[in-house]
């Protein structure tokens, strides 16, 4: 059984930065890939970033590009989130979830959905004020 803590959270000025981290315990991070998701109120769980379990293949939603990078660190057992030039929009709850490390072999074919994650952190708020 996977679990996930993030942490990292808070309130900053819109422009500023944030680092957000994920802690992997009760599996291997060696056999999961990782993903960052986020739920504004009142709006569905949408995808952020994945990474997959060996941190040579990214993948971002179309408005963090360039903005946001997913890392991670298997001997730490901790996936980051660094998001840069932050915006009122990223005001969210982000959450971090784990999949078994071949489903992110299909996302070159399409981005990933909530649905290829088995196990997911309790969240931390992010709050970007203008």
């Amino acid at each position: 059984q996977v679990q996930l803590v993030e942490s990292g959270g808070g309130l900053v000025q819109a422009g500023g930065s944030l680092r957000l981290s994920c802690t992997i315990s009760g599996l291997s991070p060696n056999s999961l890939a990782m993903g960052w998701f986020r739920q504004a109120p009142g709006k569905e769980r949408e995808f952020v970033a994945a990474i997959d379990w060996s941190g040579s293949n990214t993948y971002y939603e179309d408005n963090v590009k360039n903005r946001f990078t997913v890392s991670r660190d298997n001997a730490e057992n901790t996936v980051y989130l660094q998001m840069n030039c932050l915006k009122t929009d990223d005001t969210a709850v982000y959450y971090c979830a784990s999949a078994g490390w071949a489903i992110a072999t299909m996302w070159h074919l399409g981005l990933p959905d909530p649905r290829d994650f088995g196990s997911w952190g309790h969240g931390t708020q992010v709050t970007v004020s203008a």
